[in-house]
């Protein structure tokens, strides 16, 4: 098995551990997932890999979705 080494900045590093926590995942492996994602090269790639999201999961990507607007005091 082939060792990718990345050198991240502190913001980078703290958003990789961020990112991967709220995936439920280690960040190795969060990486891992990222890196085999098909890449999207046009609005007809995002709109087929929508479609697949949609079927998985009724309520769609989660990164898309809005959230609830918080009342200001």
């Amino acid at each position: 098995m082939a060792i990718l080494t990345v050198r991240l900045t502190a913001d980078e590093e703290r958003l990789l551990a961020k990112r991967s926590r709220g995936a439920g995942m280690k960040k190795a492996t969060f990486v891992r997932q990222l890196i085999r994602e098909e890449p999207f090269v046009t609005g007809a790639d995002v709109l087929k890999d929508a479609e697949r999201r949609m079927r998985a999961s009724r309520m769609g990507d989660p990164r898309l979705r809005i959230g609830a607007a918080r009342a200001r005091k």
